[in-house]
């Protein structure tokens, strides 16, 4: 592993995607004949590396897998990016980590996951790349290793931390509260919301609309810094203690919804190691997510420098600054 320093250090879950096409997700009991079973790289870690990496970000990924069949499969993708994996640990005895996805007509997904070795992404895991956690410009973490190893890194980070908390894992309230930002879906923000506060929601009888932005705003009041809510095809809101700004996204044809998420967070972390401000760097982030539902499966999917993404909407395009370098396009045009 190389000992300079990183624009962007992931410590996560590194899985194999088992991922299934069918019509429709069959109900409690019902058997269906899916069409396709492909298996792809993923885990929420590798998928955000991925992303990071293949929009320029210098990127390490810190994770564990076992020493099985899915193994050279579940690492092909960081591989592929360019990636540092030296501080992949390989485990005997225990699977690699496999989610198994069903994909429907819709684009809809829904996901099973089998942790295997990211359970054993251990504080001493963490430990052993502590100079390159301290070293890294953006440190990214999620929900799918064990809480005591995302304490652990964000112990030793020097640099910006952003907490993707999906799923959802407790953890004692000042290592989340390093989270600049925290990155949640509207349901993920509403479970962190009560895990810290007891209470669901940030206003007594809110709309649908306003629902999300009284959650991201309860969520800044409780003390982060900075609060991102994705918002699946709607694009994203961006909440601190001086703005809430609606960031929508363009529209695109959806066929699989599978990592778009991690989409977001990897070009996220790319950007702000790059010097964006957290609006701008939202912002190209909400375009990256869009690019990526346009194709099945998750790391395969995601935008590389050559790769123009879709056009932002007339809202948000003239504030677009600091994209033309790796999209392509003038984002104001």
């Amino acid at each position: 592993m190389s000992t300079e320093p990183s624009g962007v250090v992931v410590v996560g879950s590194i899985n194999a995607d088992l991922v299934v096409t069918l019509e429709r997700h069959p109900q409690p009991g019902e058997t269906l004949l899916g069409r396709t079973m492909t298996v792809m790289p993923g885990g929420k870690g590798a998928n955000q590396a991925v992303a990071a990496a293949k929009l320029g970000a210098r990127t390490v990924m810190i994770g564990a897998v076992g020493q099985d069949t899915y193994t050279e499969i579940a690492l092909s993708g960081l591989h592929d990016a360019g990636v540092d994996t030296g501080a992949v640990q390989r485990v005997a005895g225990i699977s690699t980590g496999v989610a198994i996805v069903e994909v429907d007509d819709d684009g809809e997904n829904t996901i099973v996951v089998i942790p295997g070795a990211n359970a054993e992404v251990t504080p001493e895991l963490v430990a052993a790349s502590s100079q390159v956690i301290a070293d890294a410009a953006v440190l990214v973490l999620q929900g799918e290793i064990p809480a005591a190893s995302v304490t652990a890194a964000v112990g030793v980070a020097r640099g910006r931390v952003i907490i993707n908390l999906a799923p959802v894992i407790t953890l004692d309230r000042s290592t989340l509260l390093q989270a600049d930002p925290l990155v949640v879906n509207e349901h993920e923000g509403a479970l962190v919301l009560e895990q810290l506060t007891g209470s669901a929601s940030g206003a007594s009888e809110p709309s649908v609309a306003s629902d999300h932005a009284a959650t991201a705003r309860a969520l800044v009041d409780c003390g982060f810094a900075s609060v991102v809510m994705t918002l699946g095809g709607s694009g994203a809101l961006l909440a601190s203690a001086t703005d809430l700004l609606e960031i929508p996204a363009p529209k695109v044809p959806v066929v699989d919804t599978t990592g778009a998420g991690d989409a977001f967070t990897g070009a996220l972390a790319a950007r702000l190691s790059a010097g964006d401000s957290l609006p701008d760097a939202v912002r190209v982030a909400v375009l990256v997510g869009a690019y990526a539902v346009g194709t099945e499966g998750a790391q395969p999917s995601y935008p590389s420098l050559d790769d123009p993404l879709p056009a932002a909407p007339e809202t948000t395009a003239d504030s677009l600054t600091g994209a033309r370098s790796f999209t392509g396009q003038d984002p104001a045009a």
